[in-house]
């Protein structure tokens, strides 16, 4: 190769390392501490019979996220900016209030994830509650969006522990591959309720929020948005390869034993009669690495979007003498989410319960607001949806309001499904 194309394939690479961040952090931190739960709790109760699942998620994540992707992009603005702009202060206040809702309960079950994964290695709440919600803290308000997001990518590799945890299981792969590609389906509550809840779990609000923001303050060029794509899809596939090694390794583990689990920490503590103590180990520091990572995420996607929509500066490169309703915003909801885990007798379950209701509930408005504005030609110019994308995205669209709503129902009626 001459000097001139060694020259111009190190530019892209330099480009392209300059871009990815977005993507696949926020499709990572979405296995946080409540997916981790879930892809759990599938495994143990079911073992691979789940696993098909994966696919269709797999599909609609990617679809919904390349949109707020490209939106963010083209526009250089966050979601709730074009909701504003477009559709009105009222509309977008109200949606905002829901969101900081949900959000605070999602943040509580960040925490709580973390408390449950430091005990598992005879560290008190007490103190590394308190030590996790300062150290996060001091990493955001003080650090960069540059360093941050490399300590965000870094800490993404730790999810890697899953896989790791997988393989030590020794499952039957042939029957993990059937069970992948060959749907199967009993007609039981539990099973459509966590089937529902697999594809829940992944695809939430606050995802399109942050990742918009996040690619609008990045700054990146309408002419590099095929790198920023293949962040993207990298994230999305990445997040679900992760969710079926932690199913494998319940479903290879847990299940056989008739072990039932009701959240992660149970599967971690259980792994290590029949994978190992390194397995267990693992499985330990990924959802310690998952509840943190969350509890950075999560309150800063809410501070983003709260502020887009009241017009207020926003920004992780900002101070706080220059975005001060951002930060302080941010810092609430760190300083109210790790208290109320100390708190004892605080009926944390009904807050995440909650806290999946209000998303279920917000969820079908975001998405049709997405797609209202990611066809209009006064915003996105030439990159509106083709027709095909069109097609695809309003199915993924529709699925994902009907299954939202079916979630909702049995969450708010659980005997009576």
């Amino acid at each position: 190769m001459s000097r001139p194309g060694i020259v111009t394939v190190w530019k892209k690479a330099l480009l392209f390392m300059s871009i990815i961040g977005p993507g696949i952090i926020t499709a990572s931190i979405d296995n946080d501490a409540s997916g981790i739960t879930t892809y759990s709790v599938a495994g143990a109760r079911f073992g691979t019979m789940l696993l098909w699942t994966l696919i269709p998620t797999t599909v609609a994540l990617i679809v919904v996220q390349e949109m707020a992707a490209r939106m963010g992009v083209v526009t250089g603005k966050g979601l709730s900016d074009l909701i504003r702009e477009n559709y009105g202060v009222r509309a977008t206040f109200l949606m905002m209030v829901v969101l900081l809702a949900a959000n605070f309960g999602t943040t509580v079950a960040e925490f709580a994830g973390w408390a449950a994964s430091m005990e598992i290695f005879g560290l008190s709440k007490y103190i590394m509650v308190p030590l996790g919600a300062f150290l996060i803290w001091i990493l955001v308000t003080r650090g960069s969006y540059r360093v941050i997001e490399r300590v965000l990518l870094g800490a993404c590799l730790l999810y890697f522990g899953y896989i790791a945890s997988g393989v030590m299981a020794k499952p039957e792969w042939m029957d993990v591959l059937q069970s992948t590609v060959v749907p199967r389906v009993q007609a039981r509550p539990e099973f459509i309720f966590l089937s529902i809840a697999i594809i829940g779990t992944t695809i939430t609000p606050w995802m399109q929020f942050y990742l918009q923001s996040s690619i609008a303050e990045k700054g990146i060029k309408k002419e590099d948005y095929t790198y920023s794509k293949f962040d993207v899809t990298a994230g999305c596939l990445i997040t679900n390869v992760v969710a079926f090694f932690i199913i494998v390794t319940c479903a290879t583990t847990l299940f056989p034993h008739g072990i039932r689990i009701h959240e992660a920490r149970e599967a971690a503590q259980a792994l290590e009669p029949f994978a190992g103590k390194y397995a267990s180990v693992f499985f330990a520091v990924s959802l310690a690495n998952a509840s943190i990572l969350g509890a950075i995420i999560v309150p800063l996607a809410t501070a983003y979007y709260i502020c887009e929509a009241l017009g207020w500066e926003r920004g992780i490169n900002k101070t706080f003498g220059q975005a001060p309703q951002f930060m302080w915003i941010y810092t609430a909801l760190i300083v109210m989410s790790s208290l109320l885990v100390l708190i004892p007798g605080v009926p944390l379950v009904l807050l995440m319960v909650l806290s999946s209701v209000l998303n279920g509930i917000l969820l079908p408005f975001v998405l049709v607001f997405a797609l209202s504005l990611v066809n209009n030609r006064k915003i996105m110019g030439d990159f509106i949806n083709s027709k095909r994308h069109n097609y695809i995205s309003w199915a993924t669209v529709t699925a994902i309001i009907v299954l939202a709503a079916a979630l909702l129902v049995m969450t708010m009626l659980p005997d009576i499904i």
